[in-house]
């Protein structure tokens, strides 16, 4: 079995030269990697969304650990990983992160599903690692930026530098509970961990990650990203996500193949509102596009 749930991995800044010496230029890159499972079995990863880390993930790893190799990386300014005012956090360039990582654990072919932004960053992976990504499975990841629901006035506050700054010293955990609520439609408490790990963000990190997932969703729709890559995909939605129009869902059929699946009385976070019924589809789908050769 592997357990591991506190695993520092420190990347190489990307401009960095690859000489093996201490650059000054280069920014912390140290991300957290979570382990649960099988050591041998086939890689499963699990990406989070935005201001979450991946704690997100843990009502589901119980039930996917008996047969998977469960992989959660915290992504660079989210959760336990660093959280540098001068690193880029566009979304290619988390993907690229996530990807060295698989590489780091000797990871060579894997399931990859990524929740809301995290299907973006799933996205920019298979992008960049076509080689790496076996199949790709999105969680209430809306395809295109019309497809969102606004959340109010203090989600348009935040990034600006005095006010936003000055929101931002102020939350306290009743504020960050009362925002994430809107993550479900069900009657479920928001997880402690959920709360902490917004606590946790800077504001740098968290204008910059949320900017960061806008532009990627501005250049291009990711079933027009997804399309042409050939890759298996699963799509999960909730049919009551109060953050992204369920019916964008719909957008993926340009994808050749994909399944598409509607829970209903659902919200934005089926891992938390419905994690075994999320389980047994992502289990499914993983064991349908596993590679006879396990990594």
């Amino acid at each position: 079995m592997v357990k591991n749930p506190r695993t520092p991995l420190r990347l190489r800044s990307h401009d960095a030269p690859a000489t093996g010496k201490p650059d000054p230029s280069a920014v912390d890159e140290e991300l957290h990697v979570a382990q649960d499972g099988l050591a041998g079995a086939p890689a499963l990863v699990l990406i989070h969304g935005f201001a979450a880390s991946g704690r997100f993930w843990d009502p589901l790893v119980p039930a996917l650990a008996d047969s998977r190799r469960v992989i959660r990386v915290d992504l660079l300014g989210h959760g336990r990983s660093a959280k540098p005012a001068g690193a880029d956090y566009r979304i290619p360039e988390q993907g690229r992160r996530v990807g060295e990582v698989l590489d780091r654990l000797g990871v060579r072919h894997a399931v990859v599903a990524g929740h809301s932004t995290g299907g973006s960053v799933a996205t920019a992976l298979t992008e960049r690692r076509p080689d790496l990504v076996t199949a790709l499975a999105l969680i209430n990841t809306g395809p295109r930026l019309d497809a969102h629901t606004p959340q109010g006035p203090v989600n348009r506050l935040l990034p600006m530098p005095v006010v936003g700054r000055l929101l931002w010293r102020l939350r306290t955990d009743s504020l960050i509970r009362r925002a994430a609520a809107t993550a479900v439609t069900r009657d479920v408490a928001i997880p402690q961990a959920v709360v902490d790990d917004v606590r946790g963000m800077t504001h740098h990190a968290f204008t910059a990650a949320s900017g960061a997932a806008v532009d990627y969703l501005r250049q291009r729709p990711l079933p027009e990203r997804l399309a042409p890559l050939g890759k298996p995909l699963l799509v999960i939605f909730g049919d009551q996500d109060r953050r992204w129009r369920s019916s964008s869902a719909a957008d993926y059929r340009l994808v050749p193949g994909a399944r598409i699946e509607m829970l209903a009385g659902v919200g934005h976070s089926p891992p938390l509102e419905e994690p075994l019924r999320t389980a047994e589809l992502l289990l499914a789908f993983a064991a349908a596009h596993t590679p006879h050769t396990a990594p």
